[in-house]
């Protein structure tokens, strides 16, 4: 299992904020501990304005380098251009070992799936899900989906692959709730699955098979995944109900799909959240 990561993405906290440090340093240190699966660990590069510019317009580059908040969430850091783009570059890194038809996870900070063409929020800086599916465009790929578990709607991934050929977004998320998007499908390719809050197991993994058929039917040549663990029952900042198993019962229906896949760290804010990483890692790789 290759794990792509910079510990130098450790580097940015705001005291008390959820999107914290240890949530890369604890889940590395159990996947280096635990026996079952074995690991690679590999450094990313950071992503390039060529590959950024496809998912984001030029301004948007200029205003990571503005030292001014984002939004009440979304805090402006010293380097926080230089850790975003080496999360959107791990993001090109997984999908060349997904090429090559190997198991591959980025485990990187920040997330990526909030961010619009033009607008950084809800932790997000640069859309590194999105940046990754349009270079697979861009480089021979004819047909890519993204499939986003997190609690949380997608809604720069949507904005940005709205209707764009040879994409399709499939979202699962509790609706009402943060950012307020994602309560039915939009355009010709953007496909939502919410779920109420307080939903039960059985109605949340009802939610999760439709949005897995959907993407069957789109037959994809490769999957993006957004993988949020945000969703989990005793996460602080949703109202979901899944468990480990869950988690692990997701990766193992990505991979029996038998398309080649790469899965990107967004949310997930619980003490549990290595735990929850390793079960879905395990069912990626069939254990």
């Amino acid at each position: 299992m290759n794990i792509l990561c910079d510990e130098s993405c450790t580097g940015y906290h705001s005291p008390g904020h959820p999107e914290r440090p240890s949530r890369i340093t604890d889940s590395l240190a159990l996947l280096r501990r635990q026996p079952e699966l074995p690991v690679e660990r590999l450094t990313p590069a950071p992503a390039s304005d060529e590959a950024i510019l496809r998912a984001h317009v030029p301004e948007h580059i200029a205003r990571l380098r503005v030292p001014r908040n984002f939004d009440a969430d979304t805090f402006h850091f010293p380097d926080v251009e230089k850790m975003a783009r080496n999360a959107a570059g791990a993001g090109l890194l997984a999908l060349e070992y997904a090429r090559k038809g190997e198991a591959v996870f980025s485990l990187m900070r920040p997330p990526g799936h909030h961010a619009t063409r033009a607008e950084a929020m809800g932790f997000c800086y640069l859309n590194n899900i999105a940046i990754a599916a349009l270079h697979a465009l861009a480089t021979g790929t004819k047909r890519v989906a993204v499939f986003d578990f997190d609690v949380h709607h997608g809604n720069g991934t949507e904005d940005i692959l709205l209707n764009k050929a040879g994409s399709a977004f499939f979202s699962v998320h509790e609706h009402p709730c943060y950012p307020g998007t994602g309560a039915a499908h939009v355009g010709d390719n953007c496909f939502n699955f919410p779920v109420r809050p307080f939903a039960t197991r059985e109605e949340y993994r009802d939610a999760l098979s439709r949005a897995l058929d959907g993407l069957k039917t789109f037959r994809p040549e490769m999957i993006g995944v957004s993988a949020g663990f945000d969703a989990y029952a005793q996460d602080p900042l949703a109202n979901s109900p899944l468990e480990a198993e869950d988690f692990h019962w997701l990766g193992s229906e990505l991979r029996k799909t038998g398309v080649p896949m790469f899965s990107l760290l967004e949310g997930g804010y619980s003490d549990d959240l290595p735990e929850l990483i390793l079960a879905y890692l395990k069912g990626v790789n069939g254990k």
